[in-house]
């Protein structure tokens, strides 16, 4: 039997570009903060006072993962949990000022680590590789959410 060619399987490579992404994001951003934890620290600068599943569904995370972050957050001390004044049952997430100090520090690391990230190509080549990135990612969020079409024409 022959082996097969990795370098033509999406998930090979997604998990060795996941891997480079780790290893960038440790050492160039932070060894503390995780890239979810800032996706759910931007969603919130984006829309703060937004209920934790809605953060969920903002950047991409299942419930049991962003029950664990905002928890991870919560207790370094980065987002306010505050009851909804319409739904008791509800908490609404805030940054506080450490969370939101956090948030502008991470930015900057971010951006310089993107750049080191996307080196490899050109900025035509960069459009293109987040087109297909973002058409392959939305159209695999359909695998989770029955209902929904798992092809889409691009």
């Amino acid at each position: 039997m022959a082996a097969v060619d990795l370098s033509t399987h999406p998930g090979h490579l997604a998990r060795r570009l996941q891997q480079a992404h780790y290893l960038l994001w440790n050492a160039m951003v932070s060894e503390e903060i995780t890239s979810p934890q800032f996706a759910v620290l931007n969603a919130l600068v984006a829309e703060p006072g937004l209920d934790q599943r809605t953060v969920g569904e903002r950047v991409g995370l299942d419930r049991s993962t962003i029950a664990e972050v905002i928890s991870r957050l919560s207790r370094r001390g980065l987002l306010d949990k505050v009851r909804d004044p319409q739904d008791g049952r509800r908490f609404l997430l805030r940054l506080t000022d450490e969370g939101a100090r956090t948030h502008r520090k991470l930015t900057v690391r971010t951006a310089r680590m993107n750049q080191v990230f996307l080196a490899p190509l050109s900025a035509e080549e960069r459009a293109v590789f987040f087109s297909l990135l973002q058409r392959v990612s939305d159209a695999a969020e359909g695998l989770r959410n029955p209902g929904e079409p798992l092809v889409t024409q691009g």
